[in-house]
């Protein structure tokens, strides 16, 4: 009887994950159908038949250069990416083995400037921007992608960190390890499921980052967000077109995230079993 009741659960919960899957999937999926219609069939209504046209990209294609934006979303996620590592790895070390009575305080505060809304900040750091020459540089845009995400990596990094035995980095410093030697060569190859997991979702909060990307950028440095929004026009939305950028837009995104999947959830999930 047990087994019965455990294996309809089972299955329930299956199914419901499945359902709640296909919710959360269908607008991608929609946009891509979309993306191989007409405009005047993407205006029609909705329709899960696509006519299998591809002349909304090569009319993206024709208007726009992929390649440029595609290759300053790469260099600003992984660039930013690779900053907020550099800065958060050794901060997370040193508020999980070196906690302070304000350590919660500061960790909260970090996590509160996130809940800030962005537009009230936009005029003053619009000005920074535009007196120190950084608009519309790849230099500027990365730095404010990191500042942006920093609070989550950092959080990340210290729940991770904070499974780590502190014993084994006090044996390093017996041993006779440097402090930038026991961030290197002890803790970080232990936790690396939770660094490999907290990179893959900074690269993703940087790639999807649209507000300061169409804000602080005009060509130059214009990532495949701007890109998107370049395709709205006074004249309004032509949706087979938006959907066919969109959708040249995510595909890397989502290709490096079903790869990754595996390393994701195993970064997400590292130090819950012991």
């Amino acid at each position: 009887m047990a087994r019965a009741v455990s294996t309809r659960r089972t299955a329930v919960f299956t199914i419901a994950a499945w359902i709640i899957a296909l919710v959360i999937f269908f607008p991608i999926l929609y946009t891509i159908i979309t993306s191989f219609k007409s405009e005047t069939e993407a205006i029609q209504g909705f329709n899960l038949i696509p006519s299998g046209t591809v002349e909304s990209y090569v009319a993206v294609q024709s208007q726009s250069n992929y390649f440029k934006p595609f290759m300053n979303s790469v260099i600003l996620s992984v660039g930013s990416t690779i900053l907020a590592l550099l800065i958060a790895v050794p901060s997370a070390w040193s508020m999980a083995f070196s906690p302070t009575n304000k350590t919660k305080d500061i960790l909260m505060w970090m996590l509160s400037t996130k809940m800030m809304p962005a537009v009230a900040v936009l005029v003053p750091i619009y000005l920074l921007f535009r007196d120190f020459g950084l608009l519309d540089s790849r230099i500027g845009l990365t730095a404010m992608l990191t500042m942006i995400n920093l609070p989550i990596v950092i959080w990340m990094l210290y729940t991770y960190f904070r499974e780590i035995p502190g014993e084994i980095l006090e044996a390093a410093r017996m041993d006779g390890a440097s402090l930038w030697g026991e961030i290197i060569y002890v803790l970080t190859p232990m936790a690396v499921p939770g660094i490999a997991s907290t990179m893959l979702l900074n690269i993703i909060l940087a790639w999807n980052e649209a507000f300061w990307t169409i804000r602080l950028t005009t060509t130059d440095a214009a990532p495949l967000t701007a890109f998107i929004a370049s395709f709205s026009s006074p004249q309004g939305l032509f949706w087979a077109k938006l959907s066919a950028a969109s959708t040249l837009a995510i595909a890397p995104i989502l290709i490096m995230g079903w790869f990754s999947q595996k390393q994701l959830v195993r970064g997400l999930t590292f130090g819950a079993v012991k």
